[in-house]
Formats: structure tokens, C-alpha cells, sequence
């Protein structure tokens, strides 16, 4: 019993001990031992620059570390680029790496992007494989870039005679957190303080509300009054029986119903409201839309006169056409350094000017431009009352139409083309915009319908492929007398430049892009130099020397690095067609 128990104990140690000399043996160097599987390591350096302006390119060096022996030939490539659309593409020299030793081996990735590539972030994921199909023994690499959009189209929408407090009475925008600058009521010369009150936007009000307000240089001066802004209430209104004291004992004081301009609302909800936007001049269209397409109502270069009213006809006089078709008897105020309008040395001109506009600098440097209108001879068509663009066809004042090439081909009439060169794919590099008077929001004029004008043309790009690469910018030409309660800085110091008429009371800015910042309110100071300006730098033009030159750029509406903005359809009752499809006769704008 007891050397069965021996051999048994015994048995079980040599079984143990055979049991430990296979486990001693795994994982040696010793002879029958398994080699360490050849492999390699993928590296990539920070893509230099790690930011970079749709067009340009950035660049990785990518490195191949073998490991146990391995050779072999490495293919390296980009197995994803996330981000935008069109989005950036790969090329690699050097490639694939050859590794015949110890030593790495490397290839540049070159990663490019076009004008069209959208801001935003990307990640751009860098792989390998070699003939048998071996991936990198630590896996993909991921590389960073940041991009910055480039705007290639800017579209400018004029519309007419509003201010913010008269306009955007929006609880979204003036309460927290966006916080415009809108008041709800003024004081008038009193100092009286008048509670703003609703009215129609269209003249289709009951209490009547179909009546006008001065907005010339004269009115200018009676509300600025000084700088206290208090003289809203001494504008003339017209006609007189919807006047004070028959009606409205507080014209100017009013503010639009928020439902008839529901569409503004939502642009500027959704994009960049600008609360601190003046236009350029004091006074009314004809000089405010010479100043939106070149900066200056000047009648020549070197002249320190502004044109400061719109036209003056004789008496008799039926040809009521602005610029250099005008009636030869026409003539438009100059105002000079002092503010005077009426110094015998600087008597009315014929309105027809002679300087730089805008359009000189885009045709010098090949940027294709419109400037969509309802007619020829109206004050809101700038180009009219510029001689080298009109080529009348007989020397002013005695031209009866404007024939020159830039006319002929960039200067289209009637506005609502511009609806059908969008979605025809002819949109040009720069447009600018002008309704006529159903569409314009003027009082006594417009009909309800600009929202729905301005949201047509919004709808038309935000649902085209013009959306990912283009600047909407919608303001109004002058204020219109209505109340505003913000004070302009005037220059009145007789010498610098815009002393005597410069700068003129608030009007609404709203920026739409997919690039605008979103749900944000500019408080910075713009004026119309400003829209010039950002047009200067979008396709790195030279300054006009007028209002551009000391204006800012709009930058601060804008966030190009920004991932783009989805574009949703604005609301409004009128649809494109409709502006396509009506076919009446145009209304033209008033001439006060």
C-alpha cells in the first residue's frame, strides 16, 4: 500500500515537471522559437498651415517607421476627408515609400482646396497599405485643417425710406440676448415723450394711412436738431388731409405692423441685424443712391459739393428723368462744406456727374456686375446720372437715352430679372438691386409687398448652388422721416471729407449668407462705404476714395470659418412667379 502510494506521488511530479519544461519554452530565443512579426508605424505631421483661405493648400509630411525587419513597398493615401462639399483632395509625392532597411521613409501629402470649398472644420484621415494589403501597425492617422471661406458673389438689396425703430418693432431683437437698439417710443420738440404707434406698411390702412414724409436735406437738419434728435415732429407731412391736424397727430412717431414685415423678421432672426447702419448722406434717393453705388453724390472728381436733393423741374416740365437724361431745364441742389445749400458761389447743377463709381473698379479688374431697376430715368437708378456709364446718346443736356457699353450690358431692366438670371445660372459677381415703388416700402407708394420682393430674391439664391459661396446685404436708402431715436456722427468741421451733408440717420441692415454670423446684432458702426468696402476687399480692389475710404468692411457681420449655414425657406405671402409674372406697368418713386 505504501509504494503504490510512492509510485503514484512520484508519477504525478514527473508528469509536472514535463508540464513546466513546455511552459519554459514559450516565447524564447532559443531554437523552435516564433519570430516577431514584421511590421510598420504610419506618422503624419500637423498639416502646415493648419488653417488656410478656400483656394490655397496645405501640406503633411507623412513617415513609414518599419519594426522587426520589415520591407516592403508602402502606398499611403487619404481613406476619408470629412467636412464640407466640394471637400479638399489628396496628392502625395514620393508615394508609395519604399522600405528596404531600418530606415523610415517619408512622402509629402499635399492637400488642396478650391475657391468653392467651404469654411469649417475638417479631418482628413491618412492610411497605408503595402502588396500583401498590411495596414499601419497603429492605424489611420487624422489630420486637422481649418477652413476659410471665400464669398464670391455679393448681392446689395436696396429698398426704401425706413429706420429701425420705424421698422423692426421685434421683441426677438431687441430683448435679450440680442439686444438691438430699438425704442418704442421719442421725444418730439417738446421734449414731449411720444409712444411709437402701429401702422400699415402698404397704404391699404383704414385710419388713413396713406400719406408721405419729408426726407430731405431740410428735414434732416429739423430732426437731427442739433444732435438731440428731437425734431422728428416738425417734418412735413403730405397730403394734408391725412396730415395733422386733420389725422394722425403723430405721423412721424410710427412703427409697422410686425406682421405685414414678417419676412424681414425672420432674416433677421435667423442671420446678422445691423443696428448701428447710417446711410452715407442727409437727405433723400437721388443723392443716397449715388452714394450706394459710388460713395459720393459729387458732380466731378476734386469737388468738394455733394448733390443734396433730388431733382428740381421747372415749371411745366413733364420729363421728370434723373441723370444725364434728364429734361436740360433740371438741376439738383449742391450742398457745400458748410452745410449750405443755397451759396450763391455753388449754384444747382445739372445732374449729370463725372467720377469713379464702382463699377469703374470692377471693370478694371474683370468682376462681372449688374444693376437690376425698374427703368432708365428714375433717381433710384444711379448709373443714369453718370455720364461715362449712361454714353447718352447726344451730348447732356440734350441726351434723350443712355447707350453706353456698360449700360447696355450690365445696367438690366426691368428688376425683377435678376429673379430669373439666379435661377438661370447668370448671376454675376456683383448685383445690385432696386424695386420699384410698389415693392420699395416708401410710404404713399408701396403696395405691402417688399418683403415678399426681398424674400423672393433671398429664396431664389438660399435654394440655388449660388447659397454656398454668396453675401447678401439688405438695407434701405434713407430714413424716410420717420423717427429714430439713435444720432448720427455728423462731420461738419468744414474740411474733412463729407463735412456739410455726412452722415445721414439709421436704416435697417440685414446680412444673409451662409457665412453671416448667426442670430447676432452688429453694433458696429456701418454706413453705405461700408457695403463699397466689403466689396473692395471681396475681390481685393482698390478704394474709391470716398465713402469707402473711412469706413469699416462689414467684417464683424461675417464668420467665413464658420461650418456654413443651412439655408431655410423665408415665408412670405408673394412667391417669385408672382414678381416674374406681373407684368405692370412700373411705379416709379415719388420725387420729395
Amino acid at each position: 500500500m505504501s509504494y503504490r502510494r510512492l509510485v503514484f506521488v512520484f508519477g504525478g511530479f514527473l508528469g509536472l515537471s514535463v508540464l513546466l519544461l513546455g511552459l519554459g519554452g514559450c516565447g524564447s530565443s532559443g531554437p523552435g522559437k516564433t519570430a516577431p512579426t514584421p511590421s510598420y508605424a504610419l506618422t503624419a505631421s500637423a498639416l502646415s498651415p493648419s488653417s488656410v483661405t478656400a483656394g490655397n493648400t496645405a501640406t503633411s509630411t507623412i513617415t513609414v517607421t518599419p519594426a522587426n525587419g520589415y520591407t516592403g513597398s508602402v502606398t499611403v493615401s487619404c481613406s476619408s476627408v470629412s467636412g464640407g462639399t466640394p471637400a479638399p483632395t489628396c496628392a502625395f509625392t514620393g508615394n508609395p515609400i519604399a522600405i528596404t532597411g531600418a530606415a523610415a521613409g517619408t512622402a509629402t501629402l499635399t492637400v488642396s482646396t478650391t475657391s468653392s470649398t467651404p469654411g469649417g472644420s475638417y479631418t482628413i484621415k491618412v492610411t497605408g497599405s503595402d502588396a500583401g494589403n498590411l495596414a499601419p501597425s497603429d492605424g489611420a492617422q487624422a489630420l486637422a485643417l481649418a477652413m476659410t471661406a471665400v464669398i464670391q458673389r455679393v448681392v446689395i438689396i436696396f429698398q426704401e425710406n425706413r429706420t429701425p425703430d420705424n421698422l423692426f418693432q421685434d421683441p426677438v431683437l431687441y430683448n435679450p440676448p440680442r439686444n438691438a437698439d430699438i425704442a418704442q417710443s421719442g421725444l418730439d420738440s417738446t421734449n414731449q415723450t411720444i409712444t411709437l404707434a402701429p401702422i400699415d406698411l402698404g397704404t391699404a390702412g383704414s385710419n388713413p394711412q396713406n400719406y408721405d414724409l419729408s426726407h430731405a436735406h431740410s428735414a434732416f437738419v429739423s430732426m437731427y436738431n442739433g444732435g438731440l434728435m428731437n425734431g422728428a415732429n416738425l417734418i412735413p407731412c403730405s397730403p394734408a388731409a391725412n396730415c395733422p391736424p386733420n389725422a394722425h397727430p403723430n405721423p412721424q412717431f410710427m412703427y409697422v405692423n410686425p406682421a405685414d414685415v414678417a419676412p424681414y423678421f425672420a432674416m433677421a432672426e435667423q442671420y446678422t441685424f445691423g443696428d448701428h447702419m447710417f446711410q452715407t448722406n442727409e437727405g433723400p434717393s437721388f443723392p443716397a443712391h449715388q452714394f450706394i453705388f459710388s460713395g459720393t453724390s459729387a458732380p466731378a472728381v476734386g469737388s468738394d459739393l455733394f448733390a443734396s436733393e433730388n431733382m428740381s423741374l421747372a415749371v411745366g416740365i413733364t420729363n421728370a428723368n434723373a441723370g444725364c437724361i434728364a429734361d436740360p431745364t433740371t438741376t439738383v441742389k449742391m450742398i457745400d462744406p458748410s452745410g449750405n445749400e443755397a451759396n450763391p458761389a455753388d449754384p444747382p447743377e445739372y445732374p449729370c456727374f463725372e467720377h469713379p463709381t464702382m463699377a469703374d473698379l470692377l471693370d478694371a479688374a474683370n468682376v462681372s456686375w449688374r444693376y437690376y431697376t425698374p427703368s432708365a430715368g428714375s433717381i433710384w437708378t444711379a448709373p443714369d446720372a453718370i455720364e461715362s456709364i449712361c454714353g447718352p446718346n447726344a451730348t447732356p443736356p440734350n441726351a434723350t437715352a443712355c447707350v453706353g457699353s456698360d449700360w447696355t450690358n450690365n445696367v438690366i431692366i426691368p428688376q425683377w430679372q435678376v429673379l430669373q438670371d439666379i435661377a438661370n445660372g447668370q448671376l454675376a459677381q456683383v448685383s445690385w438691386v432696386i424695386p420699384d415703388g410698389a415693392q420699395s416700402d416708401h410710404a404713399a407708394s408701396n403696395n405691402g409687398s417688399g418683403p415678399s420682393w426681398v424674400a423672393s430674391i433671398v429664396n431664389t439664391i438660399g435654394n440655388s448652388p449660388y447659397w454656398s459661396n454668396t453675401a447678401i446685404i439688405i438695407t434701405w436708402d434713407d430714413w424716410g422721416g420717420w423717427y429714430d431715436h439713435v444720432a448720427p456722427k455728423v462731420i461738419d468741421d468744414g474740411v474733412s471729407w463729407g463735412s456739410g451733408y455726412v452722415y445721414g440717420f439709421r436704416v435697417p441692415l440685414i446680412v444673409v449668407s451662409p457665412y453671416a454670423r448667426a442670430a447676432y446684432t452688429s453694433t458696429v458702426t456701418h454706413d453705405f462705404g461700408s457695403i463699397l468696402k466689403f466689396i473692395e476687399n471681396t475681390y481685393n480692389l482698390p478704394s474709391l476714395g470716398y465713402a469707402d475710404a473711412p469706413a469699416d468692411d462689414l467684417s464683424d457681420c461675417f464668420n467665413l470659418s464658420q461650418t456654413p449655414i443651412t439655408f431655410k425657406t423665408i415665408a412670405a405671402p408673394l412667391d417669385a412667379a408672382y414678381f416674374i409674372n406681373n407684368k405692370s406697368a412700373p411705379v416709379d418713386p415719388d420725387d420729395d
